[in-house]
């Protein structure tokens, strides 16, 4: 059988919730409760990241990735784990912010466990149509003859929009990443990161380059710290996939479906009323 059928598909799904320390702009909507626990449709954000993972054949695992206490998550992964009662929902704990990248990496043992072919990474702060089926196959089916290493999400927005965002510029020809840029200070690309990915392991032997690098003061390396005094800490956006682009690695999977980013109390009421409606005319960025 071959390692590409659905039956013979191992995957995981990784959602970086964050911590306490961020999501401000969330105010005055959510002032105790974890932004990724805000209810959008009558359920918290994350909720709809699950149920997309529910539905991938293959799933072995959801792991849900941040700083927050535990018990604000204890309530609800008991009531998931009736709801998906086939699929294991963990909460793991970073005690010291490492960034999206560093926590990844911290987590990479839990990650790879029961050897998984490759695992999908969400941000919590995003509300789509999660086309993470179509995105697996995207994936899969690299250039014919293998897979691709590591693929991003990606949409269209307008020329004034792409700055807010991490912006991807791709082959004209090919789907490859050949250049991204996290928030760019002059216009480079209309296309943006929508903060879903699709990684094959081989993602930690990168990361373990980049951090051995800026440890030893590798001039390719930026300081990635953000504020934190942790040595591990590691933006994926800035470090890992800034680096991955322009070698026949990245590529990148351009959805024209709802997509909206989660950053204040406006996008919050917006993303509701979509999902609320179910209509997928509404366009969002």
């Amino acid at each position: 059988m071959s390692s590409n059928s659905p039956s013979a598909l191992k995957l995981k799904a990784v959602i970086l919730v964050g911590g306490p320390q961020k999501g401000t702009r969330f105010r005055p909507l959510s002032f105790d409760l974890p932004k990724p626990l805000f209810p959008i449709a009558g359920q918290p954000i994350i909720y709809h990241h699950i149920t997309a993972c529910a539905a991938l054949p293959g799933c072995q695992e959801v792991l849900l990735i941040g700083s927050y206490p535990e018990k604000h998550f204890e309530e609800l992964l008991h009531e998931w784990s009736i709801e998906f009662d086939n699929l294991p929902i963990r909460y793991l704990r970073e005690f010291v912010a490492m960034g999206t990248g560093g926590s990844l990496f911290h987590f990479r043992d839990q990650i790879m466990a029961r050897s998984p072919s490759f695992f999908v990474v969400m941000n919590a702060d995003i509300c789509c149509d999660f086309p993470l089926t179509e995105m697996v196959e995207f994936h899969q089916r690299g250039d014919g003859t293998r897979s691709n290493e590591y693929t991003i999400l990606g949409t269209q927005v307008s020329r004034s929009q792409a700055a807010n965002y991490g912006c991807i510029v791709a082959d004209s020809n090919t789907p490859e990443v050949l250049h991204y840029v996290e928030k760019p200070s002059t216009y480079i690309s209309s296309i943006i990161n929508c903060g879903v990915y699709i990684f094959n392991t081989t993602i930690f032997e990168r990361m373990q380059s980049f951090r051995e690098g800026k440890l030893e003061g590798n001039s390719q390396s930026e300081s990635l710290s953000n504020g934190s005094d942790c040595p591990d800490a590691m933006s994926l956006e800035r470090e890992v996939l800034t680096h991955l682009a322009g070698l026949r690695q990245l590529f990148v999977f351009v959805t024209d479906r709802f997509w909206a980013q989660i950053k204040t109390a406006g996008s919050a009421i917006y993303a509701n009323s979509f999902l609320s409606s179910s209509s997928s005319d509404l366009e969002l960025h």
